[in-house]
C-alpha cells in the first residue's frame, strides 16, 4: 500500500501535463474536467468564473452580488445615506463588464435576480449563462440591457428559461435583433408572466408576430400578465396587429405601447376591442367548428361513461338544457305525476339554487326527508349537474372567448363582449389626436362596472389636456376602484418622458 501511495505522489510533484493525462487528483483540488462535465452548484461567484475559465475566456466579467436592502432600509435616517453611497459605488463599477446578482438573503444560493448591463454577451458567455441558469432554483428575474444578444442566442435562451422552475420575469431592452425573434418569448408554452421589450426598434412586422403570439382562433398565451413595448417603432399597422391579438387573449393585464408612432387609426383598433365588437366571418366559422367539436366530445363522453344515473351529465345543445336523461331516479310514472309540482318548485328555488349548491349542505339535509321535498331535491340536482357540466366544458376548452355564453346577436351580426381582462393600457407619447378619443370613451362606458381598464395613459399625445372627451375619460377612470398592485411597478417606467 505504501508503494502505491508513493507512485501517486510522484506525478503530483511533477509536470501538470502528466496530471491531466492520468486524471488522478486529490479530493482537495478541483478535478480537471471539460465544460460539459462541469456540474453547477448554484453559487454564481464560483460557477460563473469556473465555467468561463473552462472555455478559456480571457476577460471574465466580475460578479457583483447585492445583498437584500431590507436591513439598510429598516435602520434610521442613516440608511438613506448608505443606500445613496451604494448607488454611487454601483455607478462607478458599472462601466466595467459586470454580472449583477441579487440574493434573497445572505445565502449565496438564494439568487433571485440576475442582470447583464451595458456589455456584449458573445457566444461563449451565452453558453456559460445557459449552463448556469437551470441550477439557480430561486431565480425569478433575468435582465439584459444593451447586451448585444443575437436571434440565435435568444432562441437558445428561451429553451433554457423553460428549465428554470421559478423564472417568470424577463427584461430584454436595448437589444435590436436582425430577425426580430421577440415573438418566440410569447409562445403558448412560455412560462413568463412579465416581459419587457423596450427600446428594441420593434416595427410593424415584429408587432404582427407578437399579436399572433398573444392569440389566434385556436391558441393564445395564457401566462403572460405584463407586456412592455415602449420606446419602439410601432405605427398604426403594428397597433392593429396588437389589437388583433387582444381580441381573444384573456390573460394579459398590463400593456405599454408608450413612446411609439401610433396615430388615430391604430388607437381606433385598440379602442374597438375594449368594448363589444362584432365577430368577423372567419371568427364565426371558427366558433361553429368549436361548438361542433364540443358537442361531439360531449356525446362521446356520455356514451362511454358508465356512471350512476344521477351523475350523468346532459348533452349540450344550442338551447339551455335543464333536464338531462339520467337525472331522475324515479320511474316514468313518477316523473309524469310530479311534473306539475316540479315546475313551481324549480321556479321558486332557481334564484337560490346557486347558493345552495355551492354550500353543499342544504341538498343533503333535504335528501333525508320524504314527500314533496324529494321533488325539490331532483330539481336542485338538475341545476347542479348542468352547472357542473358547464364548468367542465369551460375547463376543457380553457374558456375560449368565441364560446362565450354572453355573445349577442344584433343586426345580423354576433357581438362578443370586449376585452375586460386588460386593466392597464399605456399609450402616452404617441401621435393620437382628439379624433379617436370618443372611441375610447364609448368603450369605457360599455365596460361599466363589470371590470375593464383601471388605468389608461394618454398623456403627451396630439390633443389639448382640456379636451372634453379626454376630461370625461379621466373622470371615468378615476371612479373605478384601484388595486394595491398597480402596473407602475411591472411596466417599469413605461410612462416615462
Amino acid at each position: 500500500m505504501s508503494r502505491k501511495r508513493h507512485v501517486k505522489e510522484k506525478p503530483e510533484k511533477g509536470n501538470a501535463e502528466d496530471e491531466k493525462s492520468t486524471g488522478q487528483t486529490p479530493n482537495e483540488t478541483l478535478p480537471a474536467q471539460t465544460f460539459d462535465e462541469y456540474q453547477c452548484s448554484g453559487n454564481v461567484d464560483i460557477d460563473f468564473p469556473g465555467l468561463c475559465a473552462l472555455l478559456d475566456i480571457k476577460d471574465i466579467p466580475a460578479v457583483s452580488t447585492k445583498q437584500p436592502a431590507s436591513s439598510t432600509l429598516t435602520e434610521t435616517e442613516g440608511g438613506d445615506a448608505e443606500s445613496s453611497q451604494s448607488q454611487i459605488n454601483a455607478t462607478s463599477f458599472w462601466c466595467k463588464p459586470c454580472l449583477q446578482v441579487e440574493v434573497e438573503n445572505e445565502d449565496p444560493l438564494s439568487v433571485k435576480s440576475m442582470k447583464v448591463s451595458g456589455w456584449k454577451v458573445d457566444e461563449q458567455l451565452a453558453r456559460v449563462l445557459q449552463k448556469m441558469l437551470p441550477s439557480l432554483s430561486q431565480l425569478q428575474s433575468l435582465q439584459f440591457w444593451q447586451a448585444g444578444l443575437t436571434d440565435r442566442m435568444l432562441i437558445s435562451l428561451m429553451n433554457t428559461i423553460s428549465l428554470c422552475s421559478n423564472l417568470r420575469v424577463l427584461t430584454l431592452e436595448g437589444n435590436p435583433l436582425p430577425e426580430q425573434s421577440y415573438h418566440r418569448l410569447l409562445s403558448e408554452d412560455s412560462i413568463l408572466t412579465h416581459l419587457s421589450l423596450r427600446n428594441n426598434r420593434i416595427g410593424d412586422e415584429s408587432a404582427r408576430l407578437i399579436g399572433a403570439a398573444l392569440s389566434t382562433y385556436r391558441s393564445s398565451n395564457k401566462n403572460l400578465l405584463s407586456l412592455n413595448l415602449a420606446f419602439n417603432s410601432i405605427s398604426d399597422a403594428g397597433a392593429a396587429h396588437i389589437a388583433q391579438g387582444l381580441r381573444l387573449n384573456r390573460a394579459l393585464l398590463f400593456l405599454s405601447l408608450s413612446n411609439n408612432q401610433i396615430g388615430d387609426s391604430g388607437a381606433a383598433h385598440l379602442a374597438a376591442i375594449l368594448g363589444d365588437f362584432a365577430l368577423t366571418h372567419e371568427e364565426v366559422v371558427e366558433r361553429r367548428k368549436l361548438l361542433l367539436e364540443r358537442m361531439q366530445s360531449s356525446t362521446q363522453g356520455v356514451d362511454s361513461d358508465q356512471t350512476p344515473a344521477d351523475q350523468l351529465p346532459s348533452v349540450p345543445s344550442s338551447t339551455p338544457v335543464n333536464v338531462s336523461k339520467g337525472e331522475n331516479k324515479g320511474t316514468s310514472k313518477k316523473k309524469e305525476a310530479s311534473k306539475k309540482d316540479e315546475k313551481p318548485a324549480a321556479n321558486k328555488d332557481n334564484p337560490k339554487s346557486n347558493k345552495k349548491s355551492s354550500d353543499g349542505k342544504a341538498p343533503q339535509s333535504k335528501g333525508g326527508k320524504a314527500g314533496g321535498r324529494e321533488k325539490q331535491l331532483t330539481a336542485q340536482e338538475q341545476d347542479q349537474s348542468s352547472a357542473a357540466l358547464n364548468e367542465q366544458v369551460e375547463l376543457v376548452e380553457i374558456r375560449n372567448p368565441l364560446l362565450d355564453d354572453s355573445l349577442q346577436c344584433r343586426d345580423g351580426q354576433l357581438f362578443l363582449p370586449g376585452n375586460t381582462t386588460l386593466t392597464s393600457l399605456n399609450l402616452a407619447g404617441n401621435r393620437i389626436t382628439e379624433k379617436s378619443l370618443p372611441l375610447f370613451l364609448k368603450s369605457l362606458e360599455m365596460q361599466g362596472e363589470g371590470g375593464g381598464l383601471l388605468r389608461l395613459c394618454l398623456q403627451r399625445n396630439r390633443f389639448p389636456p382640456e379636451c372634453e372627451s379626454y376630461v370625461r375619460i379621466e373622470e371615468l377612470i378615476a371612479l373605478r376602484p384601484k388595486k394595491k398592485n398597480t402596473s407602475e411597478e411591472t411596466e417599469e417606467g413605461g410612462q416615462g418622458a
